[in-house]
């Protein structure tokens, strides 16, 4: 130490006392809060003047750090987040498997509808088509025969030619009139005309119309001549023969 600082050794330095009873903080020491125009170098702040909760943030690992989760919250919260995912996955099952199964019934109830329309549209379908089959056969039978009696009423209106030309050759005129006789009576044979003619059978009411009886033996009816000639058209009678018969 230097020869010419001066040691107090009673007590502070000369001064100190003032300043501290006078309050004056500019004259502090060193060791006081800083003045006016005092350094702050070097001065240490004291743990106990620092205000509340000041210094937490300047050291390491502070309040930030301790206010943190505890390590494994995170992954507990995670696990909880999956579990309640899967139990609500697990509950919606059922209610998925209900809603299946109950669209299944309506399909099933919908096909089983439409395959009970089915078999009645197609029993309905048959029944016109029988009725529609019967209805085509009756009604080409029925225009086969209206033709049938248009060419019958045709045929019949030329039979007294042919009645003519039988009495002319009757009367000795059978060269003259039997080519016509033949071509008129050929080309209708074709279509189905055809001559009733019972001379010597049995006499048929059916075709042939008595007009002369003459005495016979007691017996059947026999038909002995024919006057007019009948003549039948595709199988049906269009005229009955004029007989005379023998009783």
């Amino acid at each position: 130490m230097p020869d010419d600082i001066p040691v107090n050794e009673g007590g502070p330095p000369e001064g100190t006392e003032a300043a501290a009873a006078g309050g004056d903080p500019a004259a502090a020491g060193p060791t006081g809060a800083p003045g006016e125009g005092g350094s702050t170098e070097g001065a240490v702040p004291d743990p106990a003047d620092a205000p509340a909760g000041s210094g937490s943030s300047d050291a390491p690992g502070g309040a930030d750090a301790t206010a943190a989760d505890p390590p494994g919250d995170g992954s507990s919260d995670a696990g909880g987040e999956a579990g309640a995912g899967e139990s609500a996955e697990q509950g919606s099952k059922p209610s998925d498997d209900a809603d299946l199964d109950a669209a299944a019934q309506v399909v099933e109830g919908d096909l089983a509808q439409l395959a009970a329309e089915r078999e009645q549209f197609l029993e309905a379908y048959r029944r016109a088509q029988a009725d529609f089959e019967n209805y085509r056969k009756q009604a080409q039978k029925r225009q086969e025969e209206a033709v049938a009696r248009q060419l019958g009423a045709l045929v019949e209106r030329l039979l007294p030619v042919l009645d003519a030309c039988d009495a002319a050759a009757a009367q000795g005129a059978a060269q003259a009139v039997e080519p016509i006789v033949t071509a008129l009576f050929g080309a209708l044979e074709k279509e189905g005309l055809e001559r009733v003619d019972p001379k010597g059978e049995p006499f048929d009411p059916a075709v042939a119309e008595a007009v002369v009886h003459e005495p016979g033996g007691g017996g059947a009816q026999v038909v002995a001549d024919v006057l007019r000639t009948g003549y039948r058209w595709q199988g049906r009678l269009l005229r009955p023969a004029l007989v005379k018969v023998t009783d």
